[in-house]
């Protein structure tokens, strides 16, 4: 057995963690599902020999996906900030999660079909709200406010007035 990472987030699923794992696992690089573990007894929601928890990594992040039933939901209190490089890296992402049973949301954000949000960010989204230049990042702010998927081009468009 190998040693937990010191800080590892934990998320709630219904019954579909590994699902969710092996999608993520899948569609980001620097992903993986490791170890899947079974539940030594009957629990809540769950029986003997169904899977409890599953150990896996979101862009190099540790994460321990955890069945404990309907109880609780996901909700944009939580979400993965991903900071995509260019255009076509944001549309890869973008409609994988929401093309696998996902839901497009406003400003970047979706949620993949397990109820988890998801921020996908271009760098140059960031670096055009952050800019010293107020005028230029409130029209770049102003552009992602109309967007539900960024565009990456129409942000530089709006920084350069």
């Amino acid at each position: 057995m190998s040693t937990p990472a010191k800080n590892t987030i934990c998320l709630w699923f219904d019954r579909n963690a590994e699902e969710a794992a092996r999608f993520y696992a899948a569609t980001f690089p620097d992903s993986a599902v490791g170890a899947v573990h079974r539940a030594p007894g009957d629990y809540p929601d769950g029986k003997q020999g169904d899977v409890l928890t599953v150990e896996f990594t979101v862009l190099g992040i540790p994460c321990l996906g955890l069945n404990g039933g309907p109880v609780f939901k996901h909700s944009e209190a939580f979400s993965f900030q991903v900071a995509t490089v260019d255009q076509a890296e944001t549309d890869r992402y973008w409609n994988a999660i929401v093309g696998n049973g996902g839901q497009a949301s406003a400003c970047g954000w979706c949620k993949d079909r397990w109820g988890l949000s998801w921020q996908i960010t271009p760098i140059a989204l960031t670096r055009a709200y952050t800019s010293s230049d107020r005028a230029a990042a409130k029209r770049a702010f102003d552009a992602m406010m109309s967007m539900g998927k960024i565009d990456v081009a129409a942000i530089e468009a709006a920084v350069r007035g």
